[in-house]
């Protein structure tokens, strides 16, 4: 389980391409290592990944075909900056909400806007998925614990980055086609499902 609050951007330092097998090793630096083991959960923008070894700084991973095919994992490169964020322990303090990693898939930024020193982005997303996404409610992008400012009449959002998630992460830099990785929020996604069940039911 994770908070949403991404502690940094950091390089891929090893990428080995195995057909539908990815490794891949990203640098940690020490305050962000200390302690982690192997069999340890970490979000890789987003994404909860297994630590599958530690040599020094760079701790590996693997992604298997169904991760590589509802995330933006399989698109990574050697030196690419990923957000990363250590598993949650009890008693931390939750800043953002509560985020399993479990992407759901990917979205598209349709458009950009900045300003000042806030930047605005907007999201696309399957038709389907817009019924989770609520304004003021939470949704997780490329890891980050995002509040939606604002839906959109044509299937997306958007969200408002202030400069501190921009300093940790790198949405700021994202330009319009880019895809981001999209986590729904949990409790949000069990009470509409329930609404709808109950209705149906009530229907039948």
């Amino acid at each position: 389980m994770f908070t949403g609050i991404t502690r940094g951007v950091f390089p891929v330092v090893q990428l080995d391409r195995q057909g539908d097998l990815l490794r891949y090793a990203v640098a940690f630096p020490d305050d962000l290592g200390r302690g982690l083991e192997v069999g340890a959960s970490v979000s890789i923008d987003g994404v909860c990944q297994t630590v599958t070894g530690i040599e020094g700084a760079s701790v590996h991973f693997d992604v298997i075909a169904e991760t590589l095919d509802r995330t933006t994992l399989g698109e990574i490169e050697i030196g690419q900056l990923v957000a990363v964020e250590r598993s949650a322990k009890v008693g931390d303090e939750v800043g953002g909400h509560d985020v399993s990693g479990h992407v759901i898939g990917t979205g598209t930024i349709r458009a950009r806007r900045a300003e000042g020193h806030a930047c605005d982005l907007e999201i696309a997303v399957p038709p389907e998925w817009m019924k989770y996404i609520t304004v003021k409610g939470f949704v997780a992008v490329d890891g980050s614990s995002l509040t939606v400012g604002e839906c959109s009449s044509s299937g997306g959002f958007w969200v408002h980055l202030i400069p501190e998630t921009l300093r940790l992460t790198r949405l700021g830099e994202k330009a319009e086609g880019d895809r981001v990785n999209i986590e729904l929020d949990a409790r949000t996604v069990a009470i509409v499902d329930t609404v709808e069940r109950m209705l149906l039911e009530r229907e039948n």
